[in-house]
């Protein structure tokens, strides 16, 4: 049976990075960031309708990217991820949004921690709420009772106490 793995966390902690080396060394696919795709070719400000359009795009990635995976398939983020940057930027989610966060449960989430050094990108907004907002994600994960690993460490080490994670799954 398929085991969806979520990476999610803050901003600039390596969540596409450890996506990416996971596929690889599982040889699964992996869900791609959708959103990064979308704000690059969008020619003005977001808004919180784009954050709809953001989740409902990823979900798609996530289904289609499914169809090819046997026993895993790595998610560069999730519905809490939309959620939270929601809420945050706007104060509030959009019901569907909500709704999936609900149902839409993977097997296990690994949280990436914020001891990485911050990187600048110009698509990322939050580098002095890092530590806030990995309470946000902490919270979530514990109030919804998911199943969560954090992820910490440097490179290698980082990779490896994932691998660690999802071979007992």
């Amino acid at each position: 049976m398929l085991k969806r793995i979520s990476i999610t966390g803050p901003e600039s902690t390596g969540k596409s990075w450890l996506a990416e080396k996971l596929s690889a060394h599982y040889r699964e696919p992996w869900a791609e960031e959708y959103s990064r795709e979308y704000l690059n070719k969008l020619n003005r400000p977001y808004n919180l309708e784009d954050i709809l359009l953001i989740a409902q795009g990823q979900f798609k990635l996530e289904e289609d990217n499914a169809r090819s995976a046997a026993a895993y398939l790595f998610c560069d983020t999730d519905f809490l991820v939309t959620r939270i940057w929601s809420l945050v930027k706007y104060g509030k989610s959009h019901p569907w949004i909500d709704l999936m966060a609900n149902t839409h449960i993977y097997d296990h989430y690994l949280l990436c921690n914020t001891d990485l050094p911050w990187e600048p990108d110009p698509l990322r907004e939050h580098p002095e709420l890092r530590n806030e907002l990995m309470q946000l994600y902490l919270d979530e994960l514990t109030f919804r009772e998911l199943p969560y690993t954090i992820i910490s460490g440097q490179g290698d080490d980082r990779l490896q106490a994932a691998v660690k994670v999802i071979n007992t799954l």
